[in-house]
């Protein structure tokens, strides 16, 4: 019996930017009509071989072979042709277009005179394939986060894609969109698409793959079946050795006040919002996607239309309508969009650290070698991996562009400091470094705010967990009621109880 060949074999592999190689020698094999998943700590290489198999950059040396064939791309359009499809991370579509305009961009259907309903039809067959109830016609801007992964998914069998790359598929997908999404995954395969599947989140990679790969500073450290293994198990292969304890341990707060909250309304989001934090506290805000939480913090920060009948930082009575007077007030918040919203991504490392502090360096000149100081001591200060320092934020790999993102916010040496989303699209290594950052925060005093979907990460930050539902804190959990389940109870309305929201220390 004939053995079938790889869906994709890299054979030595190796990338050279300049003077720097990344990928060193690359080499594994992806079977036909199978789940792999490739993982790695940001930086260790797994977009670059990425853009190699999808077109978007030429290897340096070594070759890939396409079901026994080697393979040579110009370009993304000739790994297509062959049914090698990319779904990027960031989607890649046109808001103001239609499913079926979207899923047919760059080689629409009827020459110079559109064939809309040749497109319509063939798009809904495309999506009926995936089982989605999903009108071809609607435009894309109208779609939720889950309907536009669906989009890409079916955009890509629609190009008779036999390698479907997925680049962190459920970084903003809830829990039961994700079972739809793994559902749909394993359908795909069992039709005999390979699905290369790339995650931060190693309890996926566990459920999901058949096969895994693990990339370390560019060479591959592991390759084989995903059975047997357990997320603790891949986390010590990505960082090269035992991994302690995820979370530092939890200090005690203080019983000063650091932020004081009284009758926080956001229209349509946010219903009498009222809570105290305090100096040296970690205090959670969890909930269901939809809950509010993030746009009560905008409110808050002025990013929202809201109104408030006090707010108090550091006992000192406070109004805040903006960001800026925000920072002045010393409360500063981190966007969970740190592309859209967190940094200039098109801008160098050096402006981006100073943005928020700008008028301290520019008396009236602006005093570079003072802003290169300044990033020289926060790369070091913060363990920001970067070859060079001339280099645009985009150049970053995620979990350094996070800590990029935390050193321009703690420039202003804030009281209160609110993270939304800490630690999303962030590999194991940088998430306990941001950890540790976190703890040493409170530990100095400062109060922090977390908002995350990960009620682990939660439960083992925090000394106190506020729960949002319909936009209206539900309950306060500190010491032993900080588990899973009481979290998830009051999330969902099983439970409610009326908040005494100061400070429990735990």
């Amino acid at each position: 019996m004939t053995a079938v060949p790889a869906a994709i074999a890299f054979r030595k592999v190796t990338k050279t930017f300049g003077p720097v190689e990344v990928l060193h020698g690359v080499t594994f094999d992806i079977g036909t009509a199978e789940i792999h998943a490739l993982i790695g700590e940001n930086g260790a290489g797994k977009s670059t071989l990425m853009k190699i198999l999808g077109g978007y950059q030429p290897q340096t040396s070594g070759e890939i072979v396409l079901t026994g064939q080697p393979v040579s791309w110009r370009s993304s359009r000739d790994a297509e042709a062959r049914g090698v499809v990319l779904i990027h991370q960031e989607f890649n579509l046109a808001d103001d277009l239609s499913v079926a305009q979207n899923i047919f961009l760059g080689r629409e259907l009827g020459g110079a005179f559109l064939n809309d309903a040749a497109m319509n039809q063939q798009a809904a067959a495309a999506l009926t394939r995936l089982d989605v109830q999903l009108d071809p016609r609607t435009r894309v801007r109208d779609l939720s986060v889950p309907q536009k992964q669906l989009v890409e998914i079916a955009k890509a069998l629609a190009r008779d894609a036999r390698v479907l790359v997925m680049d962190e598929p459920t970084a903003t997908l809830t829990v039961r969109e994700t079972e739809v999404l793994f559902a749909l995954i394993r359908r795909l395969r069992d039709d005999g698409v390979t699905v290369l599947y790339i995650s931060h989140k190693l309890g996926e990679v566990v459920e999901l793959a058949d096969s895994v790969t693990v990339l370390r500073d560019g060479e591959v450290v592991f390759s084989g079946p995903a059975a047997g293994k357990t997320p603790h198990d891949l986390a010590n292969l990505m960082v090269g050795r035992e991994l302690e304890e995820m979370f530092p341990d939890v200090g005690q707060p203080t019983q000063n006040e650091a932020l004081h909250v009284e009758g926080l309304e956001v229209p349509g989001w946010a219903h009498d919002i009222t809570f105290t934090l305090r100096a040296g506290e970690v205090l959670g805000f969890a909930g269901l996607v939809g809950s509010g939480r993030t746009e009560l913090f905008e409110g808050l920060l002025g990013l929202r239309r809201h109104t408030v009948r006090q707010v108090r930082v550091a006992g000192r009575p406070t109004r805040i309508d903006s960001p800026g007077k925000a920072a002045k007030a010393g409360v500063v918040y981190l966007s969970e969009d740190r592309k859209g919203k967190g940094l200039l991504v098109d801008f160098q490392l050096r402006p981006n650290l100073t943005l928020m502090t700008l008028e301290e360096y520019a008396r009236p000149l602006l005093n570079i070698g003072a802003e290169q100081r300044t990033l020289e001591g926060a790369v070091k200060t913060y363990g920001i991996r970067t070859g060079r320092l001339d280099v645009a934020a985009s150049a970053l790999s995620g979990g350094n562009q996070q800590k990029l993102a935390l050193a321009r916010i703690l420039e202003v040496n804030p009281d209160v400091i609110v993270l939304d989303e800490p630690t999303r699209g962030v590999d194991v290594g940088a998430k306990r470094e941001i950890y540790l950052l976190v703890q040493a925060l409170a530990a100095s005093g400062k109060g922090v705010i977390v908002i995350s979907s990960e009620l682990t990460e939660l439960l083992g930050l925090c000394q106190r967990l506020l729960v949002v539902r319909e936009g209206r804190i539900v309950g306060n959990l500190s010491g032993q009621e900080l588990t899973e389940q009481e979290v998830i109870q009051y999330a969902t309305g099983l439970k409610v109880n009326a908040p005494t929201l100061e400070a429990a220390p735990r």
